[in-house]
């Protein structure tokens, strides 16, 4: 398939409602559902790639061989369960639930995702992916393990923070525009208003069992996007219903997305697919210890 760039849909400027049902893909051995990118919205703020994976059943486990990435920051949020992340920096850290995750690629690194040893839960939780303005899509790669992310008590809701800032709380994950993230547990059906920053447009997923968004009912397998002008968004839900919103500032840069790259323009492509595949380590750079095999990139899609 020939590669083509489609400017993206332009941010709504207003209050809207829109959902779509997330697409189901394979990573590893496991099915995800796919929230981002999709025809319809492929950008929330610089919010480029949301998978809601699980819950899996016990024992069940991932295997993500060592593979590449460039121009994206990734985020992992564990609900349950836990994963060893190694990646070409020399990191090995697992990662428990309730712990957070962020990758910074810049000009490229490479890591790869397994499961822990011995008995498993149930693993559960998402990844997002953030595209990086150009300002810092070519800086270093990074990494940074957050075992205990903000945690904000909304009349008995609780919600933790995993990018940007809110109700006086800031999320340490180091961010290269503005953003939010927020995991909101609902203890019972009462309802509590969440504050949003009114110039940032937001998106929300149902991670667990069914949500009121705008008097709609929404269950995981789905994503709303709400558009921008919204000064906050009245949470209600069934007990124990988990909710993840995002948001943030209206990209207003070009960007695509291929494989595990973020982009500007076929050349870059073109060069970090051949980096990658002919073992370029000054780019890359190796990850030591993952029983689960390299993956190589497919080919260029021209």
């Amino acid at each position: 398939m020939a590669l083509t760039f489609k400017a993206p849909p332009a941010p709504a400027e207003h209050p809207v409602f829109e959902r779509w049902p997330a697409r189901t893909t394979t990573v590893g051995a496991g099915a995800v559902r796919r929230a981002l990118p999709h025809p319809r919205r492929r950008l929330i703020g610089a919010w480029c790639f949301l998978d809601h994976f699980g819950p899996t059943a016990p024992g069940a486990g991932l295997s993500v061989g060592p593979h590449p990435h460039i121009g994206l920051q990734t985020v992992t949020w564990l609900l349950d369960g836990a994963i060893r992340h190694r990646d070409s920096l020399g990191t090995d850290q697992p990662i428990r639930a309730g712990q957070l995750n962020w990758m910074t690629a810049g000009r490229g690194i490479a890591h790869a995702e397994d499961g822990v040893e011995g008995p498993l839960a149930s693993l559960h939780g998402v990844q997002l992916w953030v595209a990086l303005p150009d300002a810092a899509r070519f800086d270093p790669p990074a990494f940074q393990h957050i075992a205990t992310p903000p945690q904000i008590d909304l009349g008995g809701a609780t919600l933790t923070l995993i990018a940007g800032q809110l109700l006086g709380s800031t999320c340490p994950a180091r961010t290269h525009s503005p953003l939010i993230g927020v995991d909101a547990r609902l203890p019972d059906a009462g309802s509590r208003a969440l504050p949003l920053e009114p110039a940032f447009e937001h998106g929300v997923v149902v991670l667990e069992g069914c949500a009121q968004i705008d008097g709609e009912a929404v269950e995981p397998g789905e994503l709303v996007y709400l558009g921008r002008g919204r000064s906050r968004l009245v949470l209600q839900g069934a007990p124990r219903a988990r909710l993840l919103v995002v948001g943030g500032a209206p990209f207003g840069e070009p960007v695509a997305l291929w494989w595990n790259f973020a982009f500007r323009d076929p050349d870059e492509l073109r060069a970090a697919i051949h980096d990658w595949n002919s073992g370029d380590v000054e780019r890359f750079g190796p990850v030591v210890g993952s029983p689960s095999p390299l993956i190589p990139s497919p080919a260029f899609p021209g």
